[in-house]
């Protein structure tokens, strides 16, 4: 039986598990970092940085969470920062044991594991193939039955993304039905029309809203990720959080990151251009693609069902794709690549041209 890696990045481990031989060159676009690197002003401070490691950090990231709170506009005491998303993730799965819980599917496989290993009951709620909308309607429906929703947005692996007013109304339905809302909005930052729902938390003790600065600051190797939700929540997940559990480099590098506007606009730009001129080649070769606004899009051949064989020959030509085969709605049949720059998407060009050619 074959057995893939549960998330994008380290292709070693994907070309070992499909038993081919890792090519010196590959182009990985399996994990959705920005394809930039960090920031320039990272390496300008990054001696400095190194004072950190001689002292235990701040246990309650104080500073950083008032530059949060200055640039969200809520309290510093609505926000937990975390060691990356997925610690964040994992608290709140700890938070909700025992407790039923709904995830909208296709979506990020951390939400179900944080939730399985700490005993909630799990209810899955699919979303049809091909455009991913979300029928608000059919969802309500199902509220009055779960203590919890996780709702990614964009939508990863999709790459669709919801409007403000779409979950506002999910939200104030769960407000009524004591159902809590996760928002996971790691990517907000990648489309150039920015859409999030983080003011909202001063209003609706029901909502949390997860950000990460790994993905657009490329920093995955420092672990940064932030909660926002009402007072009375974050003191209750600070609880379960270990104490240091933020380094003091991560909280610097942080408080210096917020300022990169221009880097995040110069981004955004970057992505929607490059995005744009790999569907016009899709639509040319007569690949499907998923509707994405964002740093990453689902891809697959329609003369195949499942993507096993294309992912294959692409590994084999040295360019690394995502499965989805532990997505739920997916199962196999997709495959989702990072948006990367020009020379990457070249190569995936003419790989995908030479795939179309075989006899």
């Amino acid at each position: 039986m074959l057995v893939l890696p549960d998330h994008g990045s380290n292709p070693q481990y994907t070309y070992k598990a499909m038993d081919i031989r890792m090519p010196d060159q590959i182009v990985d676009l399996s994990a959705n970092i920005n394809p930039h690197g960090p920031p320039a002003v990272l390496k300008k401070i990054w001696k400095d940085l190194l004072d950190e490691i001689i002292t235990y950090p701040d246990p309650h990231s104080a500073a950083l969470r008032r530059s949060i709170a200055r640039k969200e506009e809520i309290e510093a005491e609505a926000i937990l920062i975390g060691n990356g998303g997925a610690e964040l993730i994992h608290l709140i799965g700890r938070w909700l044991s025992h407790s039923n819980v709904l995830i909208i599917h296709p979506t990020f496989s951390e939400y179900e594991k944080a939730c399985q290993i700490n005993d909630c009951t799990i209810h899955h709620f699919i979303l049809k193939e091909n455009d991913w909308d979300l029928d608000v309607n059919q969802l309500k429906a199902t509220l009055p039955k779960m203590d919890a929703v996780f709702i990614c947005n964009p939508t990863n692996p999709t790459g669709v993304l919801y409007s403000a007013s779409k979950l506002e109304e999910i939200i104030i339905e769960a407000n009524n039905k004591n159902c809590y809302v996760i928002v996971d909005e790691a990517f907000y930052d990648f489309p150039l029309e920015e859409v999030t729902i983080a003011p909202l938390v001063k209003k609706y003790t029901n909502l949390m809203v997860l950000r990460s600065m790994t993905k657009m600051f490329s920093i995955p190797g420092i672990r940064l990720g932030f909660l926002m939700a009402g007072e009375t929540v974050v003191k209750e997940l600070e609880t379960y959080q270990v104490h240091w559990s933020v380094n003091g480099i991560a909280q610097k590098v942080g408080e210096t990151l917020l300022e990169e506007k221009d880097f995040i606009r110069h981004t955004q730009c970057m992505v929607k251009r490059e995005r744009e001129e790999l569907f016009a080649f899709f639509d040319e070769c007569q690949f499907d693609y998923s509707p994405s606004q964002t740093n990453f899009y689902l891809l697959r051949d329609p003369e195949l069902n499942g993507q096993t064989e294309l992912f294959r020959f692409l590994l084999e030509n040295g360019i690394v794709s995502r499965h989805t085969l532990n997505f739920k709605g997916l199962d196999g049949r997709w495959l989702r690549f990072a948006v990367k720059g020009e020379k990457e998407h070249e190569k995936l060009m003419d790989a995908l041209t030479e795939w179309k050619s075989r006899p």
